[in-house]
């Protein structure tokens, strides 16, 4: 894995710093867009064979692999509330098991500052 210094906050940023900035926003209730496949891979399949890319390719940073207090049993979460619709996770995702959809009610980054 590479190291990467921490943000410094004056020219590098964290990742949900970033994507508060972009004023992202997702109705409560509507559908999920990211949807897998098949649950199962990204633990099975992705983390051992590639160490769940996902997890350092969203730039937003909704792909984690969380761990129980004894540092077992991983399990993966998807903070869709935090995609920014670069839609990376559809076309790096190794094992195609990641469907990007377009999200219903016109929601998502808004980039006001821009």
């Amino acid at each position: 894995p590479i190291v990467y210094p921490k943000p410094d906050g004056v020219i590098s940023f964290d990742k949900l710093s970033s994507v508060f900035l972009s004023a992202t926003n997702h109705e409560e209730d509507q559908p999920a867009h990211l949807k897998l496949k098949d649950p199962s891979i990204p633990i099975a399949v992705n983390l051992p064979k590639y160490g769940e890319p996902a997890r350092l390719y969203c730039p937003a940073g909704v792909y984690e692999v969380l761990y129980n207090e004894q540092g077992q049993d991983p399990r993966f979460q998807i903070n869709a509330q935090n995609c920014v619709h670069c839609k990376t996770c559809d076309v790096k995702d190794p094992s195609q098991n990641i469907t990007w959809t377009t999200p219903e009610g016109g929601g998502g980054p808004n980039y006001p500052n821009m």
